[in-house]
């Protein structure tokens, strides 16, 4: 309220409880966001492998210099402290994290047409895997203050996508 240069008061006026600006704050702020860095640069990838590395290699050399990594991801913290608590809410995240493994599974499906892909490579399984990699990267690298973790486990990340090649 205080960086909005708001009160209380006119914060409630537009939503009606915290659950409600809870969920405003996950549609408008954090998912725009997730969709810009992750969803919209594999939305017509056929390389996916590829792609996800650079992604990733470009999202961590930005948080690393801004020193974010130290805060996690915004929708992981928020899964982690509020799922449990209120359905609703936890639902507005799920929505999310369903959009980003629905993504990363067509660029997969895109990329074993393409040949860039093992045939054998389950799309929806990546999918899945690769989100929990990812929040569970940031996740550690935030628990840990680490910068070389972080980097350990991205490597380790890489070796897995490049299993995924023909």
């Amino acid at each position: 309220m205080d960086s909005a240069g708001t009160t209380k008061g006119a914060l409630f006026h537009h939503f009606e409880n915290k659950h409600e600006l809870g969920c405003a704050v996950v549609n408008e702020l954090i998912q725009p966001e997730i969709k810009e860095r992750w969803f919209d640069p594999l939305a017509e990838s056929v390389d996916p492998i590829a792609d996800l590395k650079r992604l990733f290699r470009q999202t961590m050399k930005e948080e690393l210099a801004e020193g974010k990594y130290v805060q996690g991801c915004p929708l992981n913290n928020l899964a982690q402290e509020m799922s449990p608590l209120d359905e609703d809410f936890r639902q507005c995240i799920d929505k999310v994290y369903c959009a980003w493994r629905e993504s990363l599974a067509a660029a997969f499906a895109r990329g074993i047409k393409a040949g860039t892909v093992r045939k054998n490579v389950h799309p929806r399984r990546v999918a899945a895997f690769l989100v929990a990699a990812q929040a569970g990267i940031i996740g550690t690298a935030k628990n840990a203050q680490s910068e070389g973790l972080m980097r350990e486990a991205a490597t380790a990340l890489f070796d897995y996508l490049d299993l995924l090649k023909p």
